[in-house]
C-alpha cells in the first residue's frame, strides 16, 4: 500500500494539498482532522466538556463517525447525520484542539485511520500521522507555513464559507492551538524524524502538490 502522512501546524494547507494530491494520484483522502472536529462537535451538542478527559471516554463509547464519498468530495457523517458544514464552523477548531489531547478518543480514531490505511492507497493528513498514527508510511511531509500567511489563508477560508472572522482574532486562536497542539503529553504535532520539511509560505497549492509527488517518486524507486 501506498500510504503519504502531511503533518503540520493549522493553516498551512494540509488538507487542501492532501484532497489535491489524492486526486492527482488517483488515490483515497483521508481527512483526519475532521474526524476530530466530528467528535468535538458531538461533545458540543451533547454539553460535554472537551477537557474532561472522563466525560470524553464516555462519549468516545457511543460515537459514532463515517467518511463516505460522493460525487467525490468526502462526506464527515456523525450519528448517520452529515455535519460536513458544521465541522468547519469557526468554534469548531478550537474544541477539536482539547478533545484530541484527550488518549481515548485519538486511540478510538487512530485504530479507524490505521485499518483505512492498511486498506487503501492513501494520504492522510493531521498532527501526528507520520510519527504516531502512520509510522512505516511510504513518504512524510511537515507541511508548514509562517503563522501570519497561514492565519490570512484561514481567514478567506472562513469568509469564503460565509462566516465573519477577524484577522487577529484567527491569528491568536492558531498560535494557541500550535501550542495546543505541540505540548500535549499524548501523541503531539512534531515532525517525524524521516519527514520532510516542506515550507509553503510562498508557494502555491499546484507547487506543493507537484513538490510531493516529485519526491513520492524518487521514494518509490528506493523502495
Amino acid at each position: 500500500m501506498i500510504n503519504i502522512a502531511i503533518d503540520g501546524p493549522g493553516g498551512a494547507g494540509k488538507s487542501t494539498v492532501a484532497r489535491a494530491l489524492a486526486e492527482k494520484l488517483g488515490i483515497m483522502y483521508l481527512d483526519t482532522g475532521a474526524m476530530y472536529r466530528a467528535a468535538a462537535l458531538k461533545a458540543f451538542d451533547c454539553k460535554t466538556d472537551v477537557k474532561d478527559a472522563s466525560a470524553v471516554e464516555k462519549l468516545t463509547e457511543n460515537l459514532d463517525i463515517e467518511v463516505r464519498y460522493a460525487n467525490g468530495e468526502q462526506k464527515i457523517f456523525l450519528d448517520g447525520k452529515d455535519v460536513s458544514k458544521r465541522i468547519r464552523e469557526h468554534f469548531v477548531s478550537a474544541l477539536a484542539s482539547d478533545i484530541s489531547a484527550v488518549p481515548a478518543l485519538r486511540l478510538r480514531l487512530v485504530d479507524l485511520q490505521r485499518t483505512a490505511a492498511e486498506k487503501f492507497d492513501c494520504v492522510l493528513d493531521g498532527r501526528d500521522i507520520g510519527s504516531f498514527v502512520l509510522p512505516d508510511a511510504t513518504l512524510k511531509i511537515y507541511l508548514t507555513a509562517d503563522v501570519r500567511v497561514r492565519a490570512r489563508r484561514r481567514t478567506a477560508e472562513l469568509e469564503s464559507r460565509g462566516q465573519k472572522a477577524a484577522f487577529e482574532s484567527v491569528l491568536e486562536d492558531l498560535e494557541a492551538r500550535d501550542r495546543n497542539d505541540m505540548t500535549r503529553a499524548f501523541a503531539p504535532l512534531k515532525k517525524a524524524e524521516d519527514a520532510v520539511i516542506v515550507d509553503s509560505t510562498d508557494m502555491t497549492v499546484d507547487e506543493v502538490v507537484d513538490k510531493i509527488e516529485k519526491m513520492l517518486k524518487q521514494r518509490l524507486t528506493e523502495i
